[in-house]
């Protein structure tokens, strides 16, 4: 059986597509998986979330003109534009590990287990503000941090790499964070970013994990199962096929959980995303084991240019992940263009750079006979995405597809 397909590379339309030998639809979920998302965590971690002011489930948009001109049964979108006006889901997941971190410093402090109210009404500003939090970030992450510091009354140094464009720096400082631009790519602003925790004491909130560094990337990855929960609870039936854009894993490790879960052998069938030139996973399922890829890392999709797999979203995904797509960026930038110029029925949809690489690869896949083969996509399909941003970087948004967010949302042309 083939295991891996390569179509037209150095052209706009290649995509690689790689089968995972390990995963099955009977794996079960395990109890070291347990431990990283559960039942349990998702209820507190919706609990909290669900009680913050601006609280509201994002559209889980039906998209049937698109669906039926790539000859599929139905394609539902989960637009996570509006998520507490931050632009992305990466609100569920750093602000809700500031606020647990929070909680666990002030309870160590006074000597008695602090409330998650407490944490939420600021209820010991003078302490919270002696607590500096920290991360590397391609941009959203980093706002998610900063807005949760600011909100919980917390310190906030923010590191960037070298290709983050202006228009995010901006965005992550306009919540009151310092941010400081480190050189190389986004894993050497990881490193860059625990080292001077280290050195200063203060608390990296990250939501990559790797040794020595678990703890608060599941905080990240279990208020990330918030988006997750909220789009599989309108659902009759299981999807049958989900792709995610990947990056270092967390979030679609986050969509994933919940749902072999919650459908055990029946989960859809899950496709990796991401960028040809930060193509973490597809080098790690190519090996059987967490491998970097190297380089600058170069992509439009800024918020997927990481070069290493979370050691705990790898856990979950070299179990449960189908396979995995590495596409182009011109790919992506087609997909985003699509979203905001629909076809006639489906609503305009503003989709930045890192939300569509899901999409991007079901386009590419459907367009192939031998990997629509491979992947049992065809007219019965019930295909989700994960739409992870909005325009996060309005000016960029608006120079890829050829309109401002505003003119896609007005219904423009």
């Amino acid at each position: 059986m083939t295991t891996e397909i390569v179509r037209a590379p150095g052209t706009a339309e290649a995509f690689t597509l790689h089968l995972n030998a390990h995963a099955k639809k009977t794996n079960p979920w395990t109890e070291a998986q347990d431990a990283i998302l559960s039942d349990a965590g998702l209820k507190a971690a919706r609990d909290t979330i669900s009680g913050w002011a601006g609280y509201a489930p994002t559209p889980f948009v039906s998209l049937p003109a698109l669906a039926a001109d790539l000859g599929i049964a139905s394609l539902t979108y989960k637009d996570e534009g509006g998520r507490f006006g931050l632009g992305s889901f990466k609100a569920l997941g750093g602000a809700y590990a500031v606020a647990r971190l929070l909680q666990s410093k002030l309870s160590e402090r006074l000597g008695r287990d602090v409330t998650m109210d407490e944490i939420t009404a600021k209820a010991y500003p003078d302490l919270a503000s002696e607590i500096t939090v920290c991360c590397a970030t391609d941009g959203n992450h980093g706002r998610s941090v900063a807005w949760g510091a600011q909100t919980f009354g917390a310190n906030c140094v923010i590191f960037i790499h070298a290709t983050v464009s202006e228009g995010r720096k901006t965005a992550i400082e306009s919540y009151g964070a310092e941010v400081r631009r480190c050189a190389g790519n986004y894993d050497d602003s990881v490193r860059e970013a625990q080292e001077t925790a280290t050195r200063e004491g203060w608390v990296v909130v990250s939501d990559t994990s790797y040794e020595g560094y678990m703890d608060i990337p599941k905080d990240v990855m279990q208020g990330y199962e918030v988006m997750a929960a909220e789009a599989y609870d309108t659902l009759s039936e299981p999807p049958t096929h989900i792709f995610l854009q990947t990056g270092v894993g967390g979030m679609a490790a986050a969509m994933v959980g919940p749902a072999v879960r919650r459908w055990g052998a029946d989960r859809p069938t899950v496709i990796l995303c991401d960028p040809d030139q930060s193509a973490c996973f597809l080098a790690s399922m190519r090996a059987g084991k967490p491998t970097p890829v190297e380089g600058d890392l170069d992509t439009l999709m800024a918020g997927l240019a990481c070069g290493e797999v979370s050691a705990l979203a790898w856990e979950i995904l070299d179990d449960h992940a189908d396979a995995v797509l590495a596409l182009t960026d011109d790919a992506a930038v087609d997909a985003m263009r699509l979203m905001a110029r629909p076809l006639a029925g489906d609503p305009a949809i503003v989709a930045g750079e890192s939300a569509v690489a899901g999409l991007a690869g079901l386009i590419a896949v459907l367009k192939d006979d031998e990997a629509k083969g491979l992947l049992g996509l065809g007219p019965d399909s019930r295909v989700v995405l994960f739409g992870t941003e909005g325009d996060t970087d309005p000016a960029l948004y608006a120079e890829l597809v050829g309109m401002s967010a505003a003119d896609v949302r007005g219904g423009g042309k």
